[in-house]
């Protein structure tokens, strides 16, 4: 997975924030509770009171401010909330503005770009850091009893022996999981979901294929896998590029090919 670099739409901010308002309106399909449904239908005639805001416009303003606010936190040092607001008035009061429409685009445009030279920099300074942390602590851990490292670069501790098959390359495996930074932080797990994860061994990061075939059914291991066989830079955002991964992992079954998961 490609890491996503956003460019922020400071001059679409109003209809990120109408749109946002749609979300937070949207309700469950199911139907409402009377006492919920009764709550709703007096907020939306303005009568229901929320501190500091008695009226319904007032509610409506709020609201649209904390959506707006929102969308421009992620660049919330790089505007003057007074003048964004003055710019604001000036539009919907239909007064002269001071830049044309042109003359808008053009800045816009070179602020996307300048915030994208500036995410692509730190994403750049964060790969080369994690790597290197991350070599240095493989390099630590690869020295503790009960832990194997093999010829990639893969550690593992075998936590239960497993007593079944071993599954083969081309496999599909049943395994409960969860999955760690360095820092202890989850960023996966089948456990939170409630319900174990049925995969191909050819559809997943290299340290699992290689792992996952060390282990046999009722096996449960804890990997470390390198940068190099799990995402590189091109990790997803809630992990970080070149983050080692910690796993561990329970064997539950073999799915064979063509056979019903």
């Amino acid at each position: 997975m490609k890491p996503v670099v956003r460019a922020t739409a400071i001059a679409v901010a109003t209809m990120m924030a109408l749109g946002a308002c749609d979300k937070i309106a949207e309700k469950p399909a199911e139907a409402a509770k009377p006492a919920e449904a009764a709550k709703d239908a007096a907020a939306s005639d303005g009568k229901s009171t929320y501190p500091g805001l008695p009226t319904e416009k007032e509610q409506i303003s709020y609201t649209i401010g904390m959506a707006m606010g929102k969308q421009l936190t992620e660049i919330k040092d790089e505007v003057n909330l007074d003048t964004v607001v003055k710019a604001m008035r000036s539009q919907m009061a239909a007064e002269k503005l001071l830049l044309t429409e042109e003359q808008a685009k053009a800045i816009f445009e070179g602020f996307g770009q300048k915030m994208q030279a500036k995410q692509i920099a730190k994403m750049m300074a964060d790969a080369k850091n994690n790597l290197d942390n991350g070599n240095k602590f493989l390099a630590g851990n690869g020295k503790k009893d009960g832990i194997t490292t093999t010829a990639s670069g893969l550690q593992y501790q075998v936590l239960t022996a497993g007593t079944g098959a071993k599954p083969g390359a081309k496999d599909g495996v049943k395994v409960h999981y969860k999955g760690t930074l360095l820092d202890g932080k989850t960023f996966d797990s089948s456990y939170d979901r409630g319900e174990p994860a049925v995969m191909p061994l050819e559809g997943v990061i290299p340290g699992w294929q290689e792992g996952l075939q060390l282990m046999a059914v009722g096996g449960k291991y804890k990997f470390w896998i390198p940068a190099t066989l799990a995402y590189g830079e091109q990790a997803p955002p809630m992990i970080g590029p070149n983050q080692v991964l910690v796993f561990e992992v329970e064997l539950l079954d073999i799915i064979k090919p063509g056979a019903k998961k």
